[in-house]
């Protein structure tokens, strides 16, 4: 059973900042999903990050977490896990600086093939798609991911399975 967040309800922005659920989404080879974003008019300074978003007025993490898995990927068949880490991270993106708190569950799913169906506006103008990994081909990218440490995480997540209690990541601020 996922933790839930004892703040459900709670406004998104509370403290300051955005409370946002994540997915490590894995299917049945131990690949993660993981989108690719950049910036809005500069496809050049781009990224891959794992699905997910802020939450929706009185939604739970939990609810969020498969909300956006089903908008930003059409995978809706999952099992979703238990929160594995939590993360605070502030960074400029679309002309504007975000701070967030963010949950990462972990889930499985057996379907592989993504498709977006409810991307945002900015979404759209920055998701240029979406790629399975192996945690092989994460430790030897050059490009960038975020989390930054996703590739040894991932490492840690499949050697030993989900951590007891969520880890808490080291802040990161771009």
């Amino acid at each position: 059973m996922p933790a839930e967040d004892p703040g459900a309800g709670a406004d998104t922005y509370a403290g300051g900042l955005r409370r946002v659920a994540r997915v490590v989404l894995l299917d049945p080879a131990d690949r993660i999903l993981l989108l690719h974003g950049h910036e809005p008019d500069d496809p050049a300074d781009d990224w891959w990050f794992t699905p997910g978003g802020g939450l929706e007025g009185d939604e739970s993490r939990a609810a969020a977490a498969l909300r956006e898995l089903a908008e930003e990927t059409g995978i809706t068949d999952v099992a979703l896990g238990p929160v594995l880490w939590r993360r605070r991270c502030s960074f400029p993106f679309a002309g504007r600086r975000w701070d967030q708190d963010e949950w990462y569950y972990l889930a499985r799913t057996t379907r592989t093939a993504t498709a977006a169906t409810a991307l945002t506006e900015l979404e759209r103008r920055s998701v240029a798609g979406a790629r399975w990994w192996t945690c092989r081909e994460l430790a030897r990218t050059h490009e960038t991911v975020y989390p930054t440490r996703l590739a040894g995480l991932l490492r840690t997540l499949l050697d030993e399975g989900p951590p007891a209690e969520p880890v808490t990541l080291d802040t990161e601020i771009v």
